[in-house]
């Protein structure tokens, strides 16, 4: 880093190294935050995948009945998957609704007696995969801003401050030694005065 070795550069540099040290503690606390919200989604999304698990299992028992409704796929089909989001250290999350299914529209007397439960759990399960998949795509969101944030913080705390540091260091160091030598030179050329002063009272 090229850098004056005036007073003016030492101002702007001092100010610069105010305004990290300022500047880092929001840092870090964003990156506490997002550190702290993936964990909990991702808690979330473990047991998401375990209701999915175990919901799949208990269908494959009864799944052959399936042939007996093919128009059941028509109502398992999302007519609307409603998200909103969700502000986290200044950074919108998605977040899952609810699943939004066409109505089912059969015979009662007609149709198969497993065929209410069957919907219902199928519908449970394409449910849980939708809210699945908006769980990963925030997990992903907050990893990429956790990337950045980190990068961040590591620029401010092992590049930033220190080299703006080290900068103030060796200006101090200069303007000192600038002022020692005029002060130097001012003795000297007060003796010289003094003496020529001398010899012409002489």
């Amino acid at each position: 880093m090229k850098i004056k070795f005036s007073q003016g550069e030492l101002k702007r540099q001092r100010d610069a190294l105010r305004q990290y040290e300022r500047y880092l503690p929001t840092l870090q606390l964003r990156k506490q935050q997002l550190q702290i919200e993936i964990i909990r989604q991702q808690g979330v999304l473990g047991e998401r995948v375990n209701s999915l698990a175990a919901r799949e299992s208990s269908a494959e028992s009864w799944s052959g009945l399936l042939a007996e409704a093919p128009e059941i796929g028509e109502w398992l089909t999302p007519k609307n998957i409603a998200t909103g989001k969700k502000n986290v250290a200044g950074i919108d999350v998605p977040v899952f609704g609810h699943v939004e299914f066409p109505p089912e529209e059969y015979d009662l007397f007609l149709a198969p007696l497993w065929l209410d439960a069957g919907i219902d759990t199928l519908r449970e399960i394409v449910s849980l995969r939708e809210e699945i998949r908006v769980l990963e795509s925030g997990i992903s969101v907050l990893k990429h801003e956790l990337r950045i944030t980190t990068q961040r913080v590591n620029l401010f705390e092992k590049v930033k401050i220190p080299e703006t540091k080290e900068a103030i260091r060796r200006i101090v160091i200069y303007l000192g030694d600038q002022m020692t030598n005029a002060v130097c030179r001012s003795k000297i050329a007060k003796m010289k005065i003094e003496k020529a002063d001398s010899g012409v009272q002489a």
